[in-house]
């Protein structure tokens, strides 16, 4: 498994695992978020609370399942990712700087979710696409062993 899979896949997790943090926050000691309601775009904190908790527990099976190198899970990542930093933008009027680093970290998740992978795809080829080991895919492509190596 290349280095590039697990940072996604551990961010993915770490990220779902601090919304599921907030979730249950929202959901059981909503005193301890400092919101009005015209900083958040948001009027259930409750409602906002079991949707953040579902997201975070989402986040976490499928950085789990990208970490087992089910191919399925990149997709799933990616359309997660990008959802979550949509809704990362009902935060930016309470929590501006918390709102911009999650968002920051969706964009690092996506970045490596959809970066180098021609090796990854090359290395699951017609194998019916369920799982790829990932030492084929650390395995250099004839283009990169023909280049000379930087001095």
């Amino acid at each position: 498994m290349t280095g590039v899979v697990v940072f996604a896949g551990a961010l993915l997790m770490m990220t779902g695992l601090v919304n599921v943090f907030e979730g249950f926050i929202a959901l059981f000691s909503d005193e301890r978020l400092v919101i009005t309601r015209e900083n958040l775009i948001i009027v259930d904190v409750t409602a906002w609370g079991w949707l953040i908790l579902i997201f975070g527990l989402l986040l976490i099976g499928v950085g789990a399942c990208l970490l087992m190198a089910q191919t399925w899970a990149r997709i799933a990542a990616i359309v997660l990712v990008c959802l979550h930093a949509v809704t990362q933008v009902a935060w930016l009027g309470a929590y501006p700087v918390w709102g911009l680093l999650m968002i920051a970290l969706d964009v690092l998740v996506l970045f490596a979710l959809t970066a180098r992978w021609s090796g990854v795809r090359d290395a699951l080829g017609d194998s019916g696409g369920t799982q790829w080991s990932g030492q084929e895919a650390a395995d250099l492509t004839a283009a990169e062993r023909r280049r000379p190596p930087l001095s």
